[in-house]
């Protein structure tokens, strides 16, 4: 992977990180057009790399957000703030359990296995569609809610689930407003993105990465870069707009991915 294939797999994952259609397929598809011929577990850190940037541009753009719930925290009474943030501890237990008990199983999908991420975009449109046929409600993500979410958001730990798709439409067929359950839905990966790099960092697998630092950095300031106009510019289109769109866009793409990796 040279600074070219990094800056056009930043931009990748920044433009599809806020959109239901799989920002770490797309990666693996991305690097398999590329060529790029990294281990797994290389790939996989470049990912967690490129994801950390879109984490902390959604920060920026849910600053006034961000704020509030820790205004709200300080207070330490049992207001809004307070129950949001447990919902958002709720939802994070699935995914938090099985990266911890399957990390190395999941290490291994990310290897620019086409033909899997093909398939599982096809259920990330099936997804989609069956949300799109539900209703716009007034309800608030509940706490039994946040847990099934949190189910939807550890499956998507899958290449080719879109977690933002998982997670809105599975929120969305529970009954809850589309407009909450994406704010939900961008907000609960930051912790558990920030809890990854961290675990990394302690334990030293970044250090010991043989990637080339400019590469990850240069993928880190692509991602965030693009992190932050897509998520400016489209988290409103991921709110108002049909999610049959995205089906339609999922399973052309799935269906492609299919047929590249049959033809090689």
């Amino acid at each position: 992977m040279d600074i070219f294939d990094a800056i056009v797999l930043g931009i990748i994952q920044g433009l599809t990180e806020f959109l239901p259609v799989s920002s770490s397929g797309h990666l693996e598809l991305g690097k398999a057009i590329l060529g790029d011929t990294s281990l797994p577990e290389e790939s996989l850190l470049f990912t967690v790399v490129l994801h950390f940037a879109t984490a902390l541009s959604t920060l920026v753009v849910f600053r006034k957000d961000v704020f509030e719930i820790f205004s709200g925290l300080l207070k330490f009474k049992w207001n809004e703030e307070t129950q949001f943030s447990l919902k958002i501890i709720i939802s994070m237990l699935p995914a938090v359990i099985v990266g911890l008990l399957f990390e190395e199983q999941l290490e291994a999908l990310f290897g620019g296995n086409i033909l899997f991420v093909g398939f599982m975009l096809l259920i990330t449109a099936l997804l989609l569609w069956l949300a799109d046929k539900a209703k716009d409600t007034g309800k608030k993500v509940s706490y039994r809610n946040a847990f099934i979410i949190g189910v939807s958001q550890a499956i998507a730990m899958l290449p080719g689930i879109s977690r933002s798709g998982a997670t809105i439409s599975t929120s969305v067929l529970l009954g809850n407003d589309k407009t909450k359950a994406a704010r939900f839905s961008f907000l609960m990966v930051v912790p558990l993105i920030f809890g990854k790099i961290a675990k990394d960092l302690m334990s030293g697998e970044l250090m010991a990465s043989s990637t080339d630092f400019s590469i990850l950095a240069t993928g880190f300031i692509a991602a965030f870069l693009a992190g932050l106009v897509a998520c400016t510019w489209m988290i409103s289109l991921v709110k108002k707009s049909k999610l049959s769109w995205f089906a339609i866009y999922c399973f052309v793409v799935g269906l492609a991915a299919i047929i590249f990796a049959y033809a090689q």
